[in-house]
């Protein structure tokens, strides 16, 4: 059993465990903890708590492009292996897609590696479609 819930600061090493080990990337419990206590409200952050932890997260912004509608940007989604299959990543799917719209926001996007095969295949069951295939460029300074 599970429930979603806002992400508190006090989530943040588990957050932060789920990123390095789930996503791949390389933060600090103390950078997840400054960065929660930053969230302004054109951010949302959410977690599915099972057994008194935080086994999952979903993280979105509020994207506006000059080019395109205004819309929900996914920055991250992640579930600890051990509680996967059991739908916690669609609720956290379907929790962020409400507070798109209870925003006034009709449009989610997301980016997803290329390499995430099995993602891909659930953000497809989830109704969302690849439009298009990137590279992403970053530059250190």
């Amino acid at each position: 059993m599970f429930i979603i819930r806002k992400a508190e600061v006090s989530d943040f090493a588990e957050i932060a465990e789920l990123s390095r080990d789930s996503l791949g990337y390389d933060c600090t419990d103390e950078l997840v903890k400054e960065r929660l206590a930053a969230i302004g409200d054109d951010y949302a952050v959410y977690v599915a708590q099972a057994d008194g932890k935080a086994v999952g997260f979903i993280h979105g912004q509020v994207y506006v492009p000059l080019y395109y509608d205004k819309m929900v940007n996914i920055l991250g989604l992640a579930v600890s292996p051990e509680y996967r299959r059991k739908g916690i990543a669609r609720r956290l799917m379907a929790q962020i897609e409400q507070w798109a719209k209870d925003n006034g926001i009709g449009l989610v996007r997301l980016n997803s590696g290329s390499t995430r095969t099995g993602a891909h295949e659930f953000y497809r069951s989830q109704g969302y479609s690849d439009e298009k295939m990137q590279v992403r460029f970053i530059k250190h300074l």
